[in-house]
């Protein structure tokens, strides 16, 4: 499959960028550009099958996404890359990652997520931050829910960041991502191995996301010998549009690591 993809004029080492489940490279650039600027790098972002302006042309099972994020690394990148992903993104990495080491450079995983299936993820119950009236009056109703769960920095500016970014790139299918969302195949089989990746790992978690929580994150640690893990409060699942200066300084040093 020859994915949707954006790149910069950058030399390598090359720094890969899976979006969100959901969104497409545009948003991810945008979340991800301005942590990375500067580095000289040379930054890809991917639409995901069935995401932005990727075709549909493989099953909705997140292992078949899993295959052609890895067929387009194999005939696209002569060296070991950077992979980057945010909440899906960042599970497909981390699968990049147990399945082919000898594609990845090194890992950056923001709000990743570990365990597919929701009733398995263990998720903060403190109390929703304070947030100043109407913060959600922007927002199309339908989202409601899924944004007090998702945010930890409530406020209108962050909202009107977010939906942006759920709204740019392309229209995507949404059939595909519904099937993929709601089959039996969603968790990739090996979600749950102990596979130790010996690369510079940097996980970046939001104190109050509760869509993936910060605890399961925190537990898979043992799978990387040279992580380093940090929770941000104020921050929850759209942590790059919520902490936009922490997650740069975050960046830079996880890029100090690798070595680009």
């Amino acid at each position: 499959m020859d994915l949707a993809v954006d790149q910069s004029p950058g030399t390598a080492p090359e720094v890969v960028c899976l979006p969100m489940f959901g969104m497409t490279r545009t948003a991810m650039a945008a979340a991800f550009g301005p942590a990375l600027a500067g580095a000289g790098l040379r930054e890809t972002y991917l639409d995901l099958p069935g995401h932005g302006d990727s075709p549909t042309d493989c099953p909705p099972t997140s292992q078949a996404v899993l295959d052609t994020v890895c067929g387009w690394l194999d005939h696209h990148v002569d060296a070991p890359v950077l992979l980057a992903g945010g909440s899906y993104g960042a599970y497909l990495a981390t699968g990049i990652a147990r399945r082919r080491p000898e594609l990845v450079r090194g890992l950056l995983l923001v709000c990743p997520g570990v365990t597919i299936a929701r009733d398995s993820r263990d998720l903060p119950d403190d109390p929703p931050s304070e947030a100043p009236e109407g913060w959600l009056d922007e927002a199309p109703a339908a989202l409601h829910a899924h944004l007090d769960a998702a945010l930890g920095n409530r406020t209108p500016t962050v909202v009107a960041t977010v939906l942006a970014a759920l709204n740019s790139g392309g229209p995507g299918d949404a059939t595909f991502q519904e099937k993929l969302q709601t089959g039996p195949d969603y968790a990739l089989p090996d979600e749950n191995a102990d596979v130790v990746f010996d690369g510079p790992v940097t996980v970046i978690t939001g104190r109050q996301d509760r869509i993936v929580g910060y605890a399961d994150q925190f537990r898979a640690m043992r799978r990387y010998p040279r992580g380093t893990f940090t929770v941000i409060d104020a921050a929850g699942h759209y942590l790059p549009y919520e902490q936009p200066t922490l997650l740069r300084s975050l960046t830079q040093d996880w890029l100090r690591r690798t070595g680009a």
